[in-house]
């Protein structure tokens, strides 16, 4: 991975915690052979395809409800 890419994937969703997982689902899904919302002129990894699309605001997430605390 690109260490410029990650760093600007994280000014876009700032929890490193929440960027991993994001990342990681999504590279699952490129490597499966989902299409790639970004175009390149390189040829590019899917980590940093997945790291492009949250750069490039193309993929988004959204977290579950809390489970309250017993």
């Amino acid at each position: 991975m690109r260490d410029e890419y990650v760093r600007a994937a994280l000014l876009v969703i700032d929890d490193p915690n929440i960027l991993v997982n994001v990342i990681s689902r999504r590279v699952k899904q490129l490597k499966r052979g989902n299409r790639a919302l970004v175009e390149s002129l390189e040829k590019l990894s899917a980590e940093d395809t997945a790291l492009r699309e949250v750069i490039e605001r193309k993929i988004s997430y959204e977290l579950g409800p809390l489970e309250t605390q017993r």
